[in-house]
């Protein structure tokens, strides 16, 4: 039965008493938990060889559809690295492949679409997500939940301008060139489109959560590429919708965008409750323009991840330190793991964010 407080079930690991009290569910609520937790974004894979036998064989998207495969990929950096939290392994493109758009990932590359969605015919062809459709989600999060005990699920989705800017430019693109014009031509398709992004993710990341995510992150890649006024106006509308599907979930939200630092003050409006920095910004620096409100996330360097260790140990040691004066702070990379990344040097990262 649903608790009086929330829409979550009584089963839910947050409801049951398995992750109310994790360090990461903490520091998402702005508590100082005794140990400062740590995880990697796109950690689940990458660099991990037990990922690639894994993955032998078999295409990212089968793989993400696939619940015992995609549970097992999720788990496999926990058991490595001991870190705070697994993040569910999938892509931000699944739930746009579930609402019947011809999507590929081309390894090397990452989303691909021949027919890319630029009309406004395009954008009402488009399909709504039916909450079937989303069943092998829901199912890979309930084993990965099952196994992971009082460590909780990170459960994620893309941003509508990151999931649209894919959809228009029909694959991966430098500038979102072909996107950020359809924004100021055709902006009534455009807010289509974007409306149709937020609720296919608000439907994914409901779905995680229903099954038993204890915290979500909205990924925005892509946002950095836009001036502040046209992310303001014509795109953080339609990433608090998206985190609007999740309304009367009690479950801590995290936003991260790319290339933000100048329009963070912008972001605590869009329902998060915690902000990720990449690896531009101080968290400090961040920290004032936030004015000291919010639990922040990040913010190590991913390219210091090849450096020698006693760089990269000054440099997280560096990050921490910075963090110290925040309300809370959520250890991580200012973006993802390189797939070349040594899996040990994420370990031994692990090992000194909880000695310190």
């Amino acid at each position: 039965m649903p608790s009086p407080l929330s829409a979550l079930p009584s089963t839910h690991p947050l409801l049951d008493g398995r992750t109310s009290d994790a360090p990461l569910v903490r520091a998402a609520r702005g508590d100082r938990p005794e140990s400062l937790p740590v995880w990697f974004m796109r950690q689940a894979g990458r660099s991990l060889p037990e990922y690639r036998a894994s993955r032998a064989g078999t295409e990212m998207l089968d793989a993400c559809l696939d619940p015992a495969l995609a549970a097992e990929i999720t788990l496999q950096p926990v058991r490595r690295h001991g870190v705070d939290a697994a993040v569910f392994f999938s892509d931000i493109v699944v739930p746009v492949l579930l609402a019947g758009v011809d999507v590929r990932i081309v390894p090397g590359r990452g989303p691909v679409l021949d027919s890319p969605i630029r009309t406004a015919s395009d954008v009402l062809n488009l399909r709504p997500l039916e909450a079937d459709a989303l069943e092998p989600i829901s199912e890979a999060v309930r084993l990965v939940v099952a196994e992971l005990g009082t460590t909780p699920l990170v459960g994620f989705g893309g941003a509508p301008y990151t999931l649209a800017s894919y959809l228009i430019e029909g694959g991966p693109s430098k500038d979102q060139l072909r996107a950020r014009a359809l924004m100021r031509t055709d902006p009534h398709t455009w807010a289509a489109l974007l409306n149709w992004c937020a609720d296919v993710t608000g439907a994914f990341l409901r779905a995680q959560v229903e099954a038993g995510a204890s915290v979500v992150q909205l990924f925005d890649s892509w946002a950095g590429s836009l001036s502040r006024n046209d992310y303001q106006r014509r795109a953080a509308p339609h990433s608090h919708r998206a985190f609007d599907g999740l309304r009367g979930f009690d479950v801590p939200k995290i936003h991260f965008g790319l290339g933000m630092g100048d329009m963070l003050d912008l972001l605590p409006g869009l329902g998060a409750d915690v902000i990720g920095i990449d690896w531009r910004l101080p968290l400090d620096e961040a920290d004032a323009r936030l004015g000291g409100r919010f639990p922040l996330q990040g913010n190590i360097d991913p390219a210091l991840l090849a450096a020698p260790w006693p760089i990269l140990d000054a440099h997280v040691r560096d990050v921490v330190e910075r963090g110290r004066s925040l309300p809370a702070h959520i250890v991580n990379l200012g973006h993802g793991v390189p797939p070349e990344t040594d899996p040990a040097v994420l370990t031994r990262i692990v090992d000194l964010v909880h000695a310190l």
